[in-house]
């Protein structure tokens, strides 16, 4: 190696980058500790204290689920939560701390914890009649139904209870291949519609698929604008449903399931103007077209009260759960009275399905949304989150894409922006560092990497605001 000239010059170099390297050491040190030292948010103020609990510590509940509850039964959390009490937006665990719920029990409670008018029509139909069944009139079922169709638009007005999503979209698939004469259905990838035989032939995500017989279905490219094949071009999309159709099928189907935002599978908005060609092609093949709305439906999404409406269709079929009952197993199919006719041609029947209780809830919870303009306020709060989630896309590397549509919004962490490299370590690490601030959010996705944002409808640009800054300081942590 040559000798330098003016080794004086290359000493002074050395001790200049040094003096740098050291200087920039020492920032990054400053920036870690402020973010380390950086005070957790306040709680927006909540003029409720929950009931005294003296019942068993989570320690204990986790014992009795190791021995007594199925092993397929997972938690979130490192230290699992022990909830006791609920009241409108918020959580309560054993020791009386509460928390902001930014996951409503998987987008279930939709008027807010245990909401006094929910609550009072359960309890005071139960206490005049908690169950019956359908063989027996009773007017709470018939002013229920009545109701529901109030909301759906054309001919979509009879209904058949459930008690659950699944049994819906169960129900729903059984309908369209008995209308039809048809067997195969087209569903899309990255679907979810349910765990039973039927449905978990249309979910298309692995880690909730058995090695069970899954038969007549097949399941079309996502039309994903963010991790999709064929990006934001909705004609490939499209292109690829016909092809399905084409190579897959006899040319004749029975009908097309879908969610429009994928709930389970991240928050995944379909591309718009996907809907109303596919719906197209499924007419023109002699199927019906469903619409899975138990996650999306019941204002959840603000701008509609229904996700169908945001993409200018009208399905032939209708299933719904979750929201529809604020928390009590309640689902439904709804549909028109043509297609219902089919189920006559047999005996079905559902014991528990609209019974007195759970429909006086339902007719509830439709009031609530009303009165108390949740639609508008999901529309508002919703817009007023997803444009603070954005900003912190801008701000960390690791927030990949933020979707969404009022209070239903993902926000998908990635390790490497070009990669799409799923973040799914680090989501755990986050979730937890929230919690320990007080908020609590789900996850979702095919790699377990999407915040899943689907607060009850309740919810105030506060709490919005709170959760914003609670997650960038879990952001910054990681």
């Amino acid at each position: 190696m040559a000798i330098p000239r003016r080794p004086d010059l290359l000493l002074r170099r050395l001790s200049t980058t040094a003096v740098v390297s050291h200087a920039r050491s020492s920032s990054a040190a400053s920036i870690a500790a402020v973010e380390e030292t950086r005070t957790v948010p306040q709680m927006p103020h909540f003029a409720y204290t929950p009931p005294c609990y003296d019942g068993p510590r989570a320690a204990e509940i986790l014992k009795k689920r190791a021995e007594f509850l199925s092993p397929s039964m997972f938690y979130f959390y490192k230290n699992p939560l022990n909830v006791v009490a609920g009241k409108m937006q918020y959580l309560f665990d054993e020791d009386g701390r509460r928390y902001l719920d930014a996951f409503a029990g998987i987008a279930t409670v939709g008027c807010g914890h245990c909401h006094p008018e929910v609550v009072n029509a359960i309890v005071d139909q139960t206490q005049r009649l908690q169950h019956s069944s359908v063989v027996y009139l009773n007017h709470v079922i018939a002013d229920f139904s009545e109701a529901l169709a109030s909301k759906l638009p054309g001919d979509l007005k009879v209904a058949f209870f459930t008690n659950s999503g699944t049994e819906a979209n169960e129900l729903a698939l059984m309908m369209a291949r008995l209308y039809t004469g048809s067997h195969d259905i087209v569903s899309v990838r990255n679907a979810y519609h349910g765990n039973a035989s039927g449905t978990m032939g249309t979910t298309a995500q692995s880690n909730w698929k058995f090695n069970v017989v899954q038969s007549g279905v097949h399941h079309a490219m996502n039309p994903d604008p963010y991790r999709g094949a064929f990006g934001s071009d909705v004609d490939k999309y499209v292109r690829d449903v016909q092809e399905v159709i084409d190579f897959g099928t006899s040319g004749h189907v029975a009908g097309f399931i879908s969610e429009t935002i994928q709930g389970v599978g991240g928050i995944v908005e379909l591309a718009q103007g996907y809907l109303p060609a596919v719906y197209k092609i499924i007419k023109k093949a002699g199927g019906i077209c469903i619409a899975d709305e138990v996650q999306s439906g019941f204002a959840r999404i603000g701008s509609h009260f229904w996700g169908f409406e945001a993409h200018g269709v009208v399905p032939d079929i209708v299933t719904m759960a979750k929201g529809i009952g604020n928390g009590i197993p309640l689902g439904a199919v709804v549909t028109t009275p043509e297609i219902a006719q089919v189920l006559t041609r047999s005996n079905y029947f559902n014991t528990f399905g609209g019974n007195p209780a759970c429909t006086a809830g339902g007719l509830a919870v439709l009031r609530v949304i009303e009165r108390e303009k949740l639609q508008e306020n999901a529309f508002c709060v919703g817009s007023h989150l997803k444009g603070r989630l954005k900003s912190l896309q801008e701000k960390h590397e690791i927030v990949g894409d933020v979707r969404g549509r009022g209070l239903m919004l993902g926000v998908e962490l990635v390790t490497d922006r070009e990669k799409k490299t799923p973040a799914r370590a680090e989501i755990l690490h986050a979730m937890d560092l929230m919690k320990d601030m007080g908020v609590l959010v789900g996850k979702g996705g095919l790699h377990g990497n999407v915040f899943r944002i689907t607060p009850p409808l309740c919810f105030t640009k506060e709490d919005a605001d709170f959760l914003v800054e609670v997650m960038d300081i879990a952001l910054s942590k990681l």
